[in-house]
């Protein structure tokens, strides 16, 4: 009884530590602000990529889009990580609310005529699976950019 009481504390401190480390390890920008348009796709599932022909255009100019993301963003909880949506390339990061696992998102907006073309990478930092987490966010902060009424 006694070993197995050693354990389970063992267990939990483990786990603590990996929630502490996973809470406050620093955020390398270099390895998170990366252009959705030239990124290598990761080898895990936990990941949404629209970017080239999976592109979305948006009927709206750039800097409107923008500033619909922006508040998207602000809604979610997203720190700014590197860049600026003003400038048309922007990373993100949003903590998940139980754990605060990191993900991040990198924008590009792409300018077009009379639209702009959105260019998403979101993507966990840990894990294997995110449940269907970046698709989600994915889809909130499209509508967002479309201008389709409160996405949060």
């Amino acid at each position: 009884m006694r070993i197995l009481i050693y354990i389970l504390a063992a267990l939990v401190v483990v786990t603590l530590a990996a929630a502490l480390y996973v809470r406050l390890a620093p955020v390398d920008t270099a390895r998170w602000h990366v252009d959705p348009e030239t990124v290598t796709p990761p080898t895990t599932p936990n990941y949404v990529l629209l970017a080239g022909d999976r592109a979305v255009a948006i009927d709206a100019p750039s800097l409107s889009v923008a500033g619909r993301l922006q508040a998207a963003a602000e809604a979610e909880g997203a720190t700014l990580v590197a860049g600026s949506l003003g400038e048309g390339f922007a990373t993100y990061m949003v903590r998940s609310r139980l754990m605060g696992y990191p993900d991040f998102i990198s924008i590009r907006l792409v300018p077009e005529e009379e639209t702009t073309r959105l260019h998403l990478f979101s993507r966990s930092a840990y894990g294997r699976s995110d449940f269907g987490v970046n698709t989600a966010r994915a889809q909130r902060w499209l509508t967002a950019a479309r201008g389709e009424g409160s996405t949060v």
